[in-house]
């Protein structure tokens, strides 16, 4: 693993800055997301009940609260301290941790299951085994992990979003090159879904969800 991680920083800075208004914006997101429900349901019905599960770039805790909601025994991981805070306050029965998911305190076959729920759009491209690795240390045999993104070859950059005086790169990725990863990193891809490119709503570029058992 190398030691560049002037880009947490960056993401840490950026998040921190737009927290509340991120918050705001994406608060019932998924209410306006069918499919995304039905790919967070599979993998919930994939994981059950029993095990734990971490959700990783959490955010203000609005997947993670969704999870819970179907069953799952959950908590929140998060960079900024400003959205740990503000997922904290919004979901008060769950639990929220800040930390990094390159660096997970977590004992090695801990969890059942792991989402990255567009929270790895932030991880360099050759960071990309190392997060693979230490998502499957932290995974039990047969644990499931979930990742969404953006599909494309270009990032996205954000510059002043909502008036902040910051700005920070969301990578789009390819699904195929994601898949080759995973397995490389000793997951079996058991799903691969791409949602179109939708006019009507926010989701101007494909999204993808990819679906992967320890």
């Amino acid at each position: 693993m190398t030691d560049d991680t002037g880009f947490l920083d960056t993401t840490r800075t950026f998040y921190d800055a737009i927290a509340e208004d991120y918050a705001d914006r994406f608060r019932t997101a998924l209410d306006a997301a069918p499919l995304d429900r039905a790919l967070l349901a599979a993998f919930a019905e994939l994981v059950g009940p029993e095990g734990e599960v971490a959700d990783l770039g959490c955010g203000p805790g609005r997947v993670t609260a969704h999870l819970a909601s179907l069953g799952l025994r959950v908590f929140g991981l998060d960079l900024s301290a400003s959205m740990v805070a503000i997922a904290r306050r919004e979901n008060p029965g769950l639990r929220f941790e800040q930390g990094s998911m390159l660096e997970l305190d977590l004992p090695d076959g801990a969890l059942a299951g792991a989402v990255s729920y567009y929270s790895s759009i932030h991880i360099p491209w050759e960071r990309m085994p190392d997060l693979f690795g230490e998502m499957r240390r932290v995974l039990a045999p047969g644990g499931h992990l979930l990742l969404a993104f953006q599909v494309g070859d270009e990032p996205l950059r954000l510059d002043r979003p909502f008036g902040h005086p910051v700005s920070l790169d969301f990578e789009r990725r390819r699904p195929e090159r994601m898949a080759e990863l995973l397995e490389r990193a000793g997951f079996t891809v058991l799903s691969r879904t791409v949602r179109v490119q939708e006019e009507d709503t926010s989701s101007k570029v494909p999204q993808a969800c990819l679906i992967a058992r320890r």
